[in-house]
């Protein structure tokens, strides 16, 4: 049975760490060049945890997966979106644990004030294209050849979901947590 939680920094950084080095390493899905290490990781779950969200599967009580939500830009005005982004152990793919997941992360998000969640994906990519596109993700521009990896340039498509009807009267609350 699948479980779902918001990550816990020091437990679940190495498990994170793990999951994510085979996408870094292995193929074009991350277009880092270098796989995070546990401390990291753990910068970064504290990081976007703080505002956002950062949530662990567990399959049998280990960690198989995580998605989080992060800041999308810099400029202030940009506040009320969040990029997203899911990761699962391979040995796990197939399950519907990126669908409960996102499913989870997108509520968590809308409940902390965003508005819309944006999500980069390397293209060519199907499964996680049908992923988002089942959640109401739509397809709103490419960046062509924009990042190098393994010898070759790569595109990423932008997609981006409403989580919440736009509105100016009242004006938004500020998203995320309370510092």
């Amino acid at each position: 049975m699948i479980e779902l939680r918001p990550a816990e920094n020091r437990g679940d950084a190495a498990a994170c760490a793990a999951i994510y080095a085979p996408y870094v390493t292995d193929t074009v899905i991350s277009l880092e060049e270098r796989a995070p290490a546990e401390t990291e990781m753990a910068a970064r779950i504290a990081k976007n945890s703080k505002h956002h969200a950062w949530l662990i599967a567990e399959l049998d009580g280990e960690p198989v997966g995580f998605a989080y939500g992060s800041q999308h830009r810099e400029r202030a005005a940009y506040r009320w979106a969040a990029d997203v982004s899911v990761y699962i152990d391979r040995r796990a793919h197939r399950r519907g644990i990126g669908r409960q997941l996102y499913s989870e992360l997108l509520q968590t998000l809308t409940g902390l004030g965003y508005y819309v969640a944006c999500a980069g994906i390397t293209l060519p990519n199907e499964p996680s294209v049908a992923l988002h596109e089942s959640f109401g993700f739509v397809q709103v521009g490419v960046y062509r050849n924009i990042g190098f990896k393994f010898g070759a340039w790569h595109d990423v498509g932008w997609w981006q979901t409403e989580l919440r009807p736009a509105t100016v009267d009242p004006p938004p609350a500020e998203p995320g947590r309370e510092p």
